[in-house]
């Protein structure tokens, strides 16, 4: 009577209870510190340059083309060794990880909303339109998706987060390559065996991790998402202006020229030359048509920045 009592109350709490989640966040280990990573293949920035908040590295290949990262570069050093062995377990583990949602159709998205869970998607996978994943007030719950193959997004789809969700507790294990279209946006832990190309304008709010591939962005925003006891990376202390900062057009060494109208909101001025063919009309702040005490100090103030 007892166990037939206890299997009722187990029923009804399992089917009553939103906020119950099977499936466990996988450990990234030392992983979780990067935005960008492989473990063998070039990690690089083309063209535009991307905004990256994160460690950025690989332990085999080249590393090139970055230069707006708040993050440390590694290249086959200590720490990317160590990365390249704990992104390898996160990657087995949600392997054994057993899936409970088993998608008829390999396109994600289309203004779909999925709750908490596993899902183990039928082949090659494509992004679409308006994916929404729903935590149903559970800010722990996870959403995994496991794919077999290549895994890509249309222009402008985008992953949403609601009720709760957190990017830090989405994961997509891929098993081929990852091509996030333009102005794309994806939320989550991308976690490809091959290449990874992010493009112009796409943004992810999580980390771009490859086992055996390039990691190639170009003019992208990517960060590592806060939540899940995580510390909110919000880059250096922004160095002062000074003087300088009242000016919005200054040159501490040549002359300013105006031609036609132009409207302006703050000072303008140069340390050495003149500074003509702007009407005080039009400028909101102070027209400086000489050099002066202002120009000098504003130079000194921008040398030291």
């Amino acid at each position: 009577m007892k166990n037939q009592l206890l299997i009722i109350v187990t029923a009804v709490i399992l089917l009553f209870s939103p906020f119950i989640n099977f499936a466990q966040a996988p450990p990234l280990g030392t992983a979780a510190g990067f935005v960008l990573f492989s473990s063998n293949g070039a990690v690089t920035n083309g063209g535009v340059l991307s905004h990256l908040t994160g460690n950025v590295g690989n332990n085999i290949g080249a590393l090139s083309g970055f230069g707006n990262v708040n993050g440390v570069m590694h290249n086959m050093d200590g720490a990317s060794g160590q990365c390249a062995a704990d992104l390898q377990l996160a990657y087995d583990s949600i392997e054994r990880i057993t899936a409970n949602f088993f998608p008829v159709s390999p396109i994600l998205g289309g203004g779909d909303t999925l709750t908490a869970g596993v899902y183990a998607i039928p082949g090659v996978a494509t992004l679409d339109s308006i994916l929404y994943l729903n935590g149903s007030g559970n800010s722990n719950a996870v959403f995994i998706f496991k794919i077999p193959g290549a895994f890509s997004t249309n222009p402008f789809a985008k992953v949403k987060l609601i009720n709760g969700a957190q990017a830090c507790n989405v994961f997509w294990r891929i098993d081929g390559a990852v091509n996030m279209d333009t102005a794309a946006l994806i939320r989550g832990n991308v976690i490809a065996h091959d290449a990874i190309v992010m493009n112009a304008k796409d943004t992810l709010e999580g980390r771009a991790l490859s086992i055996a591939g390039a990691v190639s962005v170009n003019g992208v925003l990517a960060y590592i998402p806060a939540g899940c006891g995580r510390a909110v990376l919000t880059g250096p202390v922004a160095p002062s202006f000074g003087t300088a900062g009242c000016f919005a057009i200054f040159s501490g060494n040549g002359s300013v020229i105006n031609s036609g109208v132009s409207h302006v909101t703050g000072d303008v001025g140069t340390n050495v030359g003149l500074t003509v063919g702007y009407d005080e009309l039009y400028v909101t702040g102070y027209v400086h048509p000489i050099p002066d005490d202002y120009t000098a100090a504003a130079q000194s103030n921008l040398l030291s920045l």
